[in-house]
């Protein structure tokens, strides 16, 4: 595990009274990616529960800024540690193939920018075309939309996602979900697989 990380364990003053743990994790790191800019390479995070990591590695959480305990009867909580740099030049579901979590880690999430179409223009996309190509046309069709996703998952096969659009770039206009982004989020789970 890796100790870079942009996380604390301040809850997010947008994210909902009653959202789960892992909604709030990803709101995190969605928060955390929002302050890093946009066109931004993908980032890796595995997900520890705070309170093992309180329990265990007292000196990375402190150095994290987790070090008071949380309140008797609170809910658990996920810290997002971002992990190194993504290999450059590696396709995403070949480099995810490569990973082993050790056992403390509970869940890891991604967050990763895209070009997105609409889901009215999924009838005009030409037929035929390879990876490259169609990456090539969406990037030059005008209904495109430019996406930051970040996705979560946990061992036990939870999972959520937020979708924030480039265009209507706040954290009030953040999209959360168990199910946006099924492709990635299995992608993820694979890391899991044993």
């Amino acid at each position: 595990m890796s100790s870079n990380t942009g996380s604390s364990s301040l809850p997010d003053p947008g994210a909902p009274m009653a959202a789960s743990p892992l909604t709030r994790a990803v709101l995190e790191i969605d928060d955390y990616a929002s302050t890093l800019g946009w066109d931004q390479p993908a980032r890796l995070f595995a997900l520890v529960d705070t309170a093992r990591l309180r329990a265990q590695e007292p000196a990375l959480a402190a150095q994290l800024g987790l070090d008071q305990p949380a309140e008797a009867g609170s809910a658990p909580s996920y810290t997002p540690i971002e992990q190194d740099e993504l290999p450059a030049g590696t396709a995403l579901d070949k480099f995810l193939g490569t990973i082993a979590w050790p056992d403390a880690v509970v869940g890891c999430a991604l967050t990763v920018e895209r070009l997105m179409l609409p889901p009215s223009a999924e009838a005009s996309v030409p037929h035929g075309m390879g990876e490259k190509q169609l990456a090539a046309w969406v990037a030059r069709h005008p209904d495109r939309q430019e996406v930051r996703m970040t996705v979560a998952v946990l061992r036990d096969g939870a999972r959520e996602s937020a979708i924030r659009l480039r265009e209507k770039d706040s954290p009030t206009e953040v999209l959360t979900g168990p199910d946006l982004v099924p492709g990635l989020a299995e992608a993820l789970a694979t890391t899991f697989a044993e």
